[in-house]
């Protein structure tokens, strides 16, 4: 029997050193491909055909949610599972809606990931048991924006609230997205106007609170 074969999407050579190495060690899967960013991963699904693609959710330029779209794109059947740091639910929703299969914190991926990439092979979704009741076929996604005010950002400025949590400012996360100063300026001025905030000051603040305390194992 075939080995399935994995492309490995992570920017960050040592953990994805790690991953490979984890992987090809488990009878039945191979990685075939690896890639960094956006680019390179169209690249090794149109010239290694992957059977499941793992992709970190954060990821330079675009984020592993965008990533995730881009694949769907090319292949549409590519099973999909996401790394992430975040156990928070918000980025597990927004996964799910972009089509991955499966969502696995980091912080677990030694335990959790060889099951998550069989149950997601095998057709299923694989996410944390607190999520599961909103997944089982009962899904409520997305949730209301009351429940949480950063339900109502878009996936690009969910991108920029995080970067502005990290302590960076315009110019910065304009490079790192690949992006003009006056798109980044745009798009915090929706921020503020989606999540009720008065001021630039305001914005930092909420950002740097939710980075700090959204659960991350």
């Amino acid at each position: 029997m075939s080995s399935i074969r994995i492309l490995i999407i992570d920017d960050h050579p040592i953990f994805r050193h790690g991953l490979v190495r984890l992987l090809n060690e488990e009878p039945g899967l191979e990685v075939c491909a690896e890639a960094s960013d956006a680019k390179s991963a169209l690249l090794a699904v149109r010239q290694h055909h992957p059977a499941l693609a793992i992709v970190d959710i954060a990821l330079p330029g675009t984020n592993g949610i965008d990533v995730t779209k881009i694949l769907l794109h090319e292949k549409p059947r590519l099973p999909v599972l996401i790394l992430s740091m975040y156990k928070d639910v918000l980025y597990e929703e927004r996964a799910l809606r972009a089509g991955a299969r499966g969502y696995v914190a980091k912080q677990e991926a030694a335990k959790n990931l060889i099951t998550a990439i069989r149950d997601v092979m095998a057709g299923r979704l694989y996410v944390h048991q607190d999520a599961q009741k909103r997944v089982n076929g009962k899904t409520s996604l997305p949730m209301s924006e009351t429940e949480n005010p950063l339900h109502g950002l878009s996936d690009r400025e969910l991108q920029v609230f995080q970067l502005i949590g990290d302590g960076k400012i315009t110019r910065q996360i304009a490079e790192d997205l690949n992006l003009s100063v006056k798109t980044i300026e745009s798009y915090r001025a929706h921020i503020k106007e989606k999540m009720n905030l008065e001021s630039g000051y305001a914005l930092v603040q909420a950002a740097i609170y939710w980075n700090h305390f959204s659960p991350k194992g």
